[in-house]
């Protein structure tokens, strides 16, 4: 039986927000079968859960934000990408603070955290979101597509005219039934102008991004120490965003997503836009070979 997943034990971990530059700590707890992945604020006066779920998205204007009974929590992407990456079905994560830590900007810290915690399968089948037509949304020349596909595959392309992304692939695709994502996605980092991160800090936001946690990009070159930690950093970490965002639909996807000049917003009305034309069924799959993507070896070997 191909089980679903949750961590073995509790983990804890704490860095800054991005966006507020304060410290934010996290629980990460294992979850019964069929629980899925449950935030939960835990600094307010009651405890608000607030599910991993399409119809809780509020605000996708630089991250994903998930809201429910007025609390919000915002740029979970990187996260969700390192459990659906992980194959972790069913995880509840407490937060004491509105944002998922930026950690160094990727998702390499998350899946250390899972990998210490331990996966464990459950006694239920493993649920799947299998594509079953095609499905575009549009936004200006940007464009996000799922079709149907014997697996999960992620293409994507950025279009950035700038002289320093024009030096660096801006394209990729990945099939991670042949791939695995803790090797080839999980170290990308988020990445911005050193021009446009001014200017954020200066109307309030990003007040917690630097060199340790994004690519800085100057008008010439890569501006961290150490450059570049692959040549297609930069459209790998649109494919960790896009994975992250795909798993709002609350199981690993079968098919195939495109995606060009795409972000979380556009991500967001493709996912509305599967669920409005019921573009997809929830399948289980029973044999350990027939699962769509790679992270079924023990997680001590992915690095072996």
């Amino acid at each position: 039986m191909l089980a679903q997943r949750t961590i073995r034990n509790k983990v804890t971990a704490s860095g800054v927000g991005i966006t507020s530059g304060k410290k934010v700590n996290l629980i990460l707890h294992p979850a019964d079968p069929d629980t899925g992945v449950i935030f939960r604020r835990t600094d307010g006066d009651k405890v608000v859960e607030i599910p991993a779920l399409l119809n809780f998205v509020g605000n996708t204007t630089l991250s994903t934000t998930l809201e429910n009974e007025g609390l919000e929590i915002s740029t979970i992407e990187h996260l969700l990408s390192a459990l659906a990456g992980t194959g972790v079905d069913n995880c509840i994560i407490e937060c004491d603070g509105p944002e998922i830590p930026i950690m160094d900007g990727s998702s390499s810290q998350f899946v250390f955290l899972i990998q210490a915690a331990g996966i464990v399968e459950q006694s239920a089948v493993k649920k799947f979101i299998y594509v079953t037509k095609s499905v575009q949304v549009k936004r200006g020349d940007a464009v996000a597509r799922i079709k149907p596909y014997d697996g999960f595959r992620v293409t994507f392309t950025l279009e950035f005219d700038h002289p320093v992304y024009k030096k660096y692939p801006q394209s990729a695709s990945i099939d991670f039934s042949q791939t695995s994502f803790i090797r080839e996605v999980s170290r990308a980092r988020t990445f911005g102008l050193m021009d446009d991160l001014k200017k954020l800090k200066s109307n309030n936001l990003a007040l917690g991004a630097n060199l340790d946690n994004a690519i800085g990009i100057g008008d010439d070159d890569i501006e961290n120490d150490g450059g570049l930690r692959f040549s297609d950093e930069f459209v790998k970490h649109k494919i960790l965003d896009a994975i992250g965002d795909l798993y709002l639909l609350g199981h690993n996807l079968i098919g195939e997503f495109y995606g060009f000049k795409t972000g979380h917003a556009l991500n967001n009305e493709l996912l509305k836009k599967i669920e409005s034309e019921n573009a997809y069924k929830i399948i289980e799959i029973d044999e350990i070979k027939d699962a769509p993507i790679n992270y079924l070896k023990p997680i001590s070997e992915e690095f072996a």
